[in-house]
């Protein structure tokens, strides 16, 4: 509960409780940038199995953090969308075939990807992040507290490298895939957990994992391990609209609305 301003205090706005990440530098606004007319509604292409991102709503229609941002970057943009729900795999073809404008899923941002489509700036990316028992009290990552500490990753991993080579003196233990690691965790088998760390808030936060578990220390976002992240995506044609999503979002991320979609959709923050 938050404690009542002193008297004669000015009371300052509440502070989520769920830490809300901010992709955006503000001195890289600039003139504000129409979308361009095309006489239709633009078309928007996601994955309707991928909560929280994109997954089908009660209704069957498509919603999630990525999709409902979609539509209020249109609302921002003052035009007129379509969102469609597509096989993962087949989006970006759709795309490339003109069966869509804008492809809203999580696709990852790659150097191999830009030499066919064009992207905004990320409005999102995939932290890495430590989980550990929430009853043992065990001390915040670092390479000087994780040494001789168990600590389980997947085999073969982006996050089994980086452990490696930023925690050398930490006993890793590979694991084939999450769900092992998770219930080795579970069970305290290992001190810790280092993986994705949207994958971590939704079992730490799940009826899974029985409330055993918290994410510990901070978030780890380096491009070389964990890639760039997600944007919007379009085909280089369609640059202008490109340029438009980009000043869309930022204005979207200023006015609130990323925060409160934010906060909508993950009720345990990955970063």
């Amino acid at each position: 509960m938050l404690a009542a301003p002193a008297q004669g205090a000015t009371a300052a706005a509440p502070v989520p409780s769920v830490a809300v990440p901010n992709f955006w530098n503000p001195r890289s606004r600039g003139e504000r940038v129409e979308a361009p007319q095309t006489g239709r509604a633009v078309r928007f292409l996601t994955d309707d199995e991928f909560p929280p991102l994109h997954f089908a709503g009660p209704d069957g229609t498509p919603t999630g953090f990525v999709v409902e941002l979609a539509r209020a970057v249109c609302e921002k943009l003052a035009i007129t969308c379509t969102v469609q729900a597509r096989r993962f795999d087949t989006l970006l073809d759709s795309l490339d075939s003109k069966q869509g404008d804008v492809v809203a899923a999580a696709i990852p941002l790659t150097a191999g990807l830009r030499q066919k489509f064009t992207a905004t700036r990320p409005y999102f990316r995939w932290p890495a992040r430590f989980a550990a028992r929430a009853d043992r009290g065990l001390p915040l990552p670092s390479a000087k507290t994780l040494a001789e500490r168990s600590v389980g990753v997947i085999g073969g991993s982006a996050h089994a490298a980086y452990l490696g080579t930023f925690f050398p003196k930490a006993k890793a233990h590979e694991f084939a895939d999450l769900a092992a690691a998770e219930g080795a965790l579970k069970r305290g088998e290992i001190d810790y957990l280092f993986a994705d760390g949207l994958n971590l808030a939704l079992y730490v936060g799940g009826q899974e994992a029985e409330n055993c578990c918290a994410l510990v220390g901070g978030d780890y976002l380096e491009n070389r391990y964990f890639g760039e992240g997600i944007g919007l995506i379009t085909r280089q044609d369609d640059a202008a609209l490109a340029r438009a999503l980009d000043d869309a979002l930022q204005r979207v991320w200023d006015d609130g609305k990323y925060t409160e979609l934010y906060l909508r959709f993950f009720p345990v923050s990955p970063f």
